[in-house]
């Protein structure tokens, strides 16, 4: 998922694709644990999706805050 796709969703949209994108890298986890992954670069590629997906977050919760500050 690029950075522009994450500017267009919506908060609710945002925080559910959050918990399941982190739902998914605990699978990855264990399932590497288990047995190698294939391509194990999927999960530095889905830490860096929850990365950037929680940096958004954190943006508009700043975002909301200075509004409410400046009233």
């Amino acid at each position: 998922m690029k950075q522009s796709e994450i500017f267009e969703l919506t908060d609710k949209e945002l925080k559910e694709r959050l918990d399941n994108e982190k739902d998914y890298m605990s699978r990855l986890r264990l399932n590497h644990a288990i047995s190698p992954l294939d391509n194990p670069n999927k999960i530095v590629e889905t830490r860096r999706r929850i990365a950037r997906m929680m940096t958004e977050t954190t943006r508009r919760q700043k975002e909301v805050q200075s509004e409410s500050g400046e009233s």
